[in-house]
Formats: C-alpha cells, sequence, structure tokens
C-alpha cells in the first residue's frame, strides 16, 4: 500500500539526502566542480542540472572553480557547503506542509539536522577509498592535501599515480606541476613511508588495494584544452575527435593504449594557463 502522503514527504528528504551527498563527494572523488550548484541547479532526484560551467580540477586548488560568476561559495570543496544550502531550501520549501503532522515533521527536522553529519561520513569514505584505507586517517589525508597544494599537483594524475603503491616520491612527478624543493621532497617520501605502513597494518593484499584504488581513481579525465579542439573540429563537420574522446572518456579507469596515455594522461600544458574558454569561462560559454 502506498505511504500516507506526511510518510512520503519524509522518505522524499532521506532519498534526496542519501543521493545529494553521495553525488557530491563523488565530485569530490573525481575532481569535479559544478562550477554554479545553487538551490535551482540541484534535484530532489539526486542529480545536478545547468551544466555550463562545470569544470574537472587539474592542477589542484581547494578553491577552483571554472566560473567566473562563480565566487568561493561553489568552489570544489566549497560544494558540500552548497549541497547542504540546496538542501536547506528544498526542507524550508516542503515543511509547511507538514506543520499538521507531528511525528512526520520531527523525522523531516531530523533529517535536516543531520545533513552535515552524513556529508562528512561520505566525504570521509571517499578519501579512504581514494587511499586504499580501510578506514579514514584525518592526519594522513590533511597532510596529503597540504603537500598537493605546496607541489602544485595534477589531482587525477596524482591519485592514479598512487594507486600503483610507489614507496619512492619519484614515482610521483609525473603528476608534479612543479619541482618540489629538497624540504618539500622529504615531507613527501615520510609521507609515502606512513601511508604505506597504514596499508600494511590492514594486513591486505597490495596487488588487491592497488587494483580497489584503481576503480576509485580514474586515469582519464576530462581536460577542457583536450575538447576545444574537438568542438572546433565538429563545427567544421569533422566529428572524429568527438568520437576519439568518447571512447577514451568512456572508459576513464582502465588502462588504454599507450598512444592514448600520451594524448590524454599528461599534465596541462602552461600555455592553457589563465586561457578564457580553456582555464575559465562565463556561465554562457
Amino acid at each position: 500500500p502506498a505511504l500516507p502522503f506526511a510518510e512520503q514527504l519524509v522518505e522524499l528528504a532521506r532519498c534526496f539526502r542519501g543521493r545529494l551527498t553521495a553525488l557530491v563527494a563523488n565530485w569530490l572523488r573525481v575532481g569535479y566542480c559544478q562550477g554554479n550548484f545553487n538551490s535551482d541547479n540541484c534535484a530532489a532526484g539526486g542529480f545536478t542540472l545547468d551544466y555550463g560551467p562545470f569544470g574537472f580540477c587539474e592542477r589542484f586548488d581547494p578553491a577552483f572553480q571554472p566560473w567566473t560568476g562563480g565566487g568561493d561559495h561553489f568552489a570544489f570543496f566549497n560544494q558540500p557547503a552548497a549541497a547542504e544550502a540546496n538542501f536547506h531550501m528544498f526542507w524550508a520549501a516542503v515543511r509547511p506542509l507538514l506543520v499538521d503532522h507531528a511525528d512526520p515533521l520531527a523525522r523531516f527536522d531530523e533529517l535536516r539536522k543531520g545533513f552535515a553529519d552524513v556529508m562528512e561520513s561520505q566525504i570521509q569514505a571517499v578519501w579512504a577509498s581514494k587511499l586504499g584505507l580501510a578506514a579514514y586517517d584525518p592526519a594522513l589525508v590533511q597532510e596529503l592535501l597540504q603537500l598537493m597544494v605546496a607541489t602544485q599537483v595534477d589531482f587525477t594524475l596524482l591519485f592514479r599515480s598512487l594507486s600503483d603503491l610507489p614507496s619512492e616520491v619519484s614515482a610521483l612527478k609525473t603528476s608534479f606541476y612543479a619541482a618540489p624543493s629538497e624540504p618539500l621532497e622529504a615531507r613527501w617520501q615520510a609521507w609515502l613511508q606512513r601511508w604505506r605502513d597504514r596499508l600494511a597494518s590492514q594486513e591486505g593484499d597490495p596487488v588487491a588495494i592497488s587494483a580497489r584504488m584503481k576503480r576509485v581513481n580514474p586515469k582519464f579525465t576530462w581536460r577542457e584544452w583536450l575538447v576545444v579542439p574537438a568542438y572546433q573540429q565538429a563545427a567544421q563537420g569533422d566529428y572524429a575527435l568527438v568520437r576519439e574522446l568518447q571512447q577514451v572518456l568512456t572508459h576513464p579507469y582502465d588502462e588504454q593504449s599507450p598512444e592514448t596515455e600520451a594524448k590524454y594522461c599528461r599534465l596541462r600544458p602552461e600555455a592553457f594557463f589563465n586561457a578564457g574558454g580553456v582555464s575559465h569561462y562565463s556561465c554562457s560559454s
């Protein structure tokens, strides 16, 4: 039998919260920034709308924002806060329908109060999975994020390199946009050792851990400077590059040919930093 109307609203809120927090946590996992994640671009079905100013983080920056009008409130690492603001607007709009239903209203309000905790739990699970950890380690993750900022790493390339469980920092340097100083390199080496010690303490099979990480950390991602030539050629009637990109990005976690890797799995060239329409764009770009 169908649930009473008030119970349906509570269940809708529960499902929406679960899908929204999972969506945003996975955006962080793959380096995606929606760019314009206000409430009218946030569906109760657990998906987003208006993809105009989106982008994928390349050189890591928690404040990464591809949209010139987006501000900090829609930046990469602020997307969980934007999601909570969007859920709050949903809660505020629906709540008047429940004022005459005391028990459902109380449970509805609890769903709102618990949003931040659920969001944080999802995010912690993402960081643990990206590092192959059985449980979230806040100190280890925070030190890594600090190193990533200080070294100017490529978000996608770094985590894919970590998925091979390297023991030496030299294995990570293909993801660095700048050569680290000796002290910084020493910090990386110390972090790697702590991380590997933590993995060893889990008594898991390293081969299995690496395989799991490669299912979480994509090798290939949408890079605007590689996509622009595709739609420029398509405008002239040549769709070959569009089809090639579609094939590559349909399998972002797979190992692909050496030629594909050389072309699509690499650092952003210097010429494409601070380039309008590539590194940043307006809402109507």
